[in-house]
């Protein structure tokens, strides 16, 4: 049923952006709620989630992306033997690349969702907290929905940087689209053209993307 899931190494330039579409996927995925429980640790009344979660979004917001991939397989499955479940090298390398690109993303998701979750008046919390609801009921039911319906745009952002940010991968050899590209220029003579054959790729991946999500964003906006 999911042997579409299953190719990690296909040499062709639509398997290549497969790959590509397929680690932002389910780093889009980890990302978004790995960031919501950042950002819900950064506005946390407790003061050691408080310290836990903007240490981690400053430490890992200054830290290259390709240093973070690179640990994720040389680090995590060389030196400390975490396959992610794998034996097969290609499966292992897709895997420990999510692994990395939620942990760097989420930094970003986190700070996209505390700025909304700063949008939203205090009244509103207050008004919770006088009828009762606990930290966690008043940021699942009264805040966290008004503050992702005022960050589609950011996040969209994040999710566009994620798309193109995936070419890091290639480091590591997780056959994506810079890894084709990589590949095909070694080969062959036509640099100029084959850079501009997957420029496009990324075009069409991004573009209709930001489009639709900006367009969402001002659907969804909350009026104040």
């Amino acid at each position: 049923m999911f042997d579409f899931l299953s190719d990690y190494n296909d040499p062709t330039l639509l398997g290549a952006f497969w790959m590509t579409v397929k680690l932002t996927f389910f780093s889009a995925i980890g990302s978004l709620i790995l960031g919501t429980f950042l950002a819900a640790m950064r506005v946390s009344p407790v003061p050691l989630m408080r310290g836990f979660g903007t240490a981690y979004v400053n430490i890992v917001r200054n830290i290259p992306l390709t240093v973070i991939i690179i640990f994720t397989s040389l680090g995590l499955a060389d030196i400390f033997g975490v396959t992610m479940g794998a034996s097969d090298f290609d499966i292992r390398g897709f895997r420990l690349a999510i692994l990395g690109f939620v942990a760097y993303t989420a930094a970003f998701v986190c700070e996209a969702i505390r700025s909304g979750i700063n949008t939203v008046p205090l009244g509103q919390a207050e008004a919770a907290r006088a009828i009762g609801l606990t930290f966690s009921q008043t940021l699942r039911m009264i805040i966290l929905p008004q503050a992702f319906r005022s960050v589609i745009g950011p996040l969209a952002n994040v999710l566009i940087a994620l798309t193109k940010n995936t070419t890091v991968a290639a480091a590591i050899g997780v056959a994506e689209a810079a890894y084709l590209m990589k590949g095909m220029i070694e080969k062959e003579a036509e640099t100029v053209l084959i850079g501009a054959i997957f420029a496009f790729g990324f075009l069409v991946l991004t573009l209709p993307t930001g489009l639709f999500l900006g367009w969402l964003s001002k659907r969804l906006a909350v009026k104040r």
